[in-house]
C-alpha cells in the first residue's frame, strides 16, 4: 500500500470522504489512489481558493470535515484567502499540501517553498511528514486537530516520495473531543449580573449561532445579537429577534446603547471591521461590561439552556408583499427574495454595500441559512456556495455576490456546472467598487477625484456575467426591472440545476 492510499483510506476511516482539489505533480499519487479507494469522492476546482472555500462551506453545513488538496506552496497560497475566512469561521477542514520529494527539496527548484510558513497563519495545526511509514498516523493526527473544538484548519504536508513509497498501517479513527460545558459558577455569577447590574444582552457566536442556540437564547428573555461574522446563522421570520450587529460602527453603537452587560457566548466583544480616525474600536458602550458565559471551544447552547427561564420565542414580523413591477432597487430585490425563497434555503452571501436593505427584507423571509463572510476577505461567496450545495444536495442553494468581489472566484461557477449543484447565483452589477467609494469618505481620505474614482471603477469596461457565467457551462440572465428579476427567479427556482442572474441594480 502506497503512502498516497494509506493517506485516503484513513481520511475515510476519519468519516472525510470528499476532497475539494487542484492537483500538480507533487499529488499525481492521490489522484491515483483515487481509483482504489472508491469511496473518496475527488471535486476539482480550477483554482485553489476555490478548493479551500468550497471546504469552508462544506463544513459549516454538516459540521464534519472535507480535505483540500492543493499543489506545494503556491498552490496553498492561492487558497490562503479562503482559509482565512474559514479559521474566522472556525470551520474544519483537513489541509493536504504536496512537497516535492526529499532528495530534490536541496536543488531549490522553481516551485521550492516554506510550505509551512505559507499554512501556519490560517492552520490550528501543522505537520510536515517525516516518513511514510508514518502516513498512518499523521492522518489521524490532522483529522483529530482538525475537529478540536471549535474547529479549526490542520494542514498535512506530503512529501512526494512518502506518497509513492511503501506505507505503515492506516490510522484508526480519531477520538473526537466534546465542547466543555461552563462551571455552574459561571452561571450563577450571570445571574447575578442579570439581576443585579443593569440592562444586559446576549451576544452568540460559532455553534451558540444555531437554532438551538437561538432557541435557547430567547428563553432566557434577554435580548439576542448574533455576530455579524459567524460562520453559519438561522434567519427568516423565526429568527428575526436574533439581531445581528451592524457593519457601520455608528450603527452598531446604536443597537447596544444602554447596555450595561453585553454576555459572551462562544463569541469576542464585538469591534468595528476597521479602524477609524478619532472613533474608538470597540462599539460596545464605554460602561458596558462583557461576561463570558461560554468560551469559542466550549458548549454555548449548553450554557444557555442551564441560564433560561422558559420565555417564548418572540413573535414573528409579517411576510412582505411582492413587490410591483419596476426599478430594480435593493429594496425591491430584496422583497422579491423574501417571497420567493423557498423554507430551507442555504444562503452564502457577499453583497458588501448592498447588504443591508436586502437583509432586512430576509428577515421577513420563510425561514433559511445564512452563510456570511466570515473573515471578510473577499471572494468567499461561489465557493462557499458550492461547498454548501454538496453538503446538502436536497436544499436550494442562493449565492448573493457583488460583482466585484465574484471576479475573485467565478471559477467555481465551472465546478457549480461539472457537479450539477443547486445554486442560484445572483450578482449585484452596480458596476462599483462601491464600498470603497464609502470607506475613503470614512477615513477621512479627502474628495474622490478622477483619478481616484478610476481605481473604484470596474464599468469600463463593463464585466458581463451572463457570457462569463455561459462560458463556465451555467446558464444565466440578466434582469433590469423587479418584473423581470421576479420572472426569472421563479424560473431558476423550478429549474433546480446552476443557474446565475445579473441583477442590474
Amino acid at each position: 500500500m502506497t503512502g498516497a492510499e494509506c493517506l485516503l483510506r484513513t481520511l475515510i476511516e476519519g468519516n472525510i470522504d470528499l476532497c475539494f482539489m487542484n492537483p500538480g505533480t507533487s499529488e499525481m499519487q492521490f489522484v491515483s489512489a483515487l481509483d482504489r479507494v472508491p469511496s473518496m469522492r475527488g471535486v476539482l476546482c480550477l483554482q485553489e481558493n476555490v478548493c479551500s472555500g468550497a471546504a469552508d462551506g462544506y463544513a459549516r453545513m454538516t459540521g464534519r470535515p472535507a480535505a483540500t488538496l492543493l499543489h506545494l506552496g503556491p498552490g496553498l497560497a492561492n487558497a490562503l484567502s479562503n482559509f482565512h475566512n474559514a479559521r474566522k469561521a472556525r470551520s474544519p477542514i483537513v489541509n493536504i499540501v504536496g512537497e516535492h520529494s526529499t532528495a530534490h527539496l536541496r536543488y531549490d527548484a522553481p516551485l521550492t517553498a516554506d510550505v509551512e510558513a505559507f499554512a501556519r497563519p490560517v492552520s490550528g495545526w501543522v505537520k510536515t511528514l517525516a516518513s511514510p511509514l508514518d502516513m498512518g498516523e499523521a492522518a489521524r493526527e490532522a483529522v483529530a486537530e482538525c475537529l478540536r473544538p471549535p474547529g479549526q484548519v490542520a494542514s498535512l504536508i506530503v512529501p512526494a516520495d512518502h506518497s509513492w513509497s511503501e506505507a505503515g498501517p492506516v490510522g484508526a479513527a480519531p477520538e473526537i473531543i466534546p465542547r466543555r460545558v461552563p462551571d455552574a459558577a459561571r452561571f450563577e455569577a450571570i445571574r447575578w449580573a442579570v439581576a443585579h447590574a443593569g440592562p444586559a444582552a446576549l451576544y452568540l457566536g460559532g455553534s451558540a449561532a444555531s437554532e438551538a442556540g437561538l432557541r435557547a437564547a430567547a428563553a432566557t428573555g434577554l435580548p439576542v445579537f448574533v455576530n455579524r461574522y459567524a460562520g453559519r446563522v438561522p434567519r427568516g421570520r423565526p429568527w428575526a429577534f436574533a439581531r445581528r450587529v451592524a457593519y457601520f460602527p455608528e450603527f452598531a453603537e446604536v443597537m447596544l446603547d444602554g447596555l450595561r452587560q453585553l454576555i459572551l457566548v462562544e463569541a469576542e466583544p464585538p469591534v468595528s471591521f476597521f479602524g477609524y480616525p478619532d472613533r474608538r474600536s470597540t462599539v460596545t458602550p464605554e460602561e458596558c461590561s462583557t461576561p463570558l458565559l461560554a468560551a469559542q471551544d466550549e458548549d454555548g447552547v449548553a450554557a444557555l439552556l442551564a441560564l433560561g427561564v422558559g420565555a417564548p420565542l418572540p413573535p414573528e414580523p409579517a411576510p412582505l408583499e411582492m413587490p410591483p413591477d419596476g426599478p430594480l432597487t435593493l429594496s425591491a430585490l430584496g422583497a422579491v427574495l423574501a417571497c420567493l425563497l423557498p423554507e430551507g434555503t442555504i444562503v452564502s452571501e457577499e453583497m458588501v454595500s448592498s447588504s443591508e436593505p436586502v437583509s432586512a427584507a430576509l428577515n421577513h423571509a420563510a425561514p433559511h441559512e445564512l452563510l456570511p463572510v466570515s473573515g471578510g476577505s473577499i471572494g468567499q461567496c461561489l465557493p462557499v456556495a458550492v461547498g454548501a450545495a454538496l453538503a446538502c444536495p436536497d436544499r436550494q442553494v442562493v449565492a448573493l455576490e457583488a460583482d466585484g468581489s465574484g471576479m475573485y472566484s467565478l471559477q467555481a461557477l465551472w465546478t457549480m456546472a461539472r457537479e450539477n449543484l443547486q445554486v442560484i447565483t445572483i450578482i449585484f452589477a452596480n458596476r462599483r467598487y462601491r464600498i470603497l467609494e464609502v470607506e475613503m469618505a470614512r477615513t477621512g481620505s479627502g474628495p474622490v477625484g478622477p483619478r481616484a474614482a478610476e481605481m473604484m471603477d470596474i464599468g469600463r469596461p463593463s464585466l458581463d456575467w451572463v457570457r462569463l457565467a455561459q462560458g463556465m457551462g451555467v446558464q444565466a440572465s440578466r434582469a433590469a426591472t423587479a418584473g423581470e428579476f421576479r420572472s426569472q427567479l421563479q424560473s431558476a427556482l423550478l429549474a433546480r440545476a446552476p443557474r446565475l442572474i445579473e441583477a442590474l441594480i
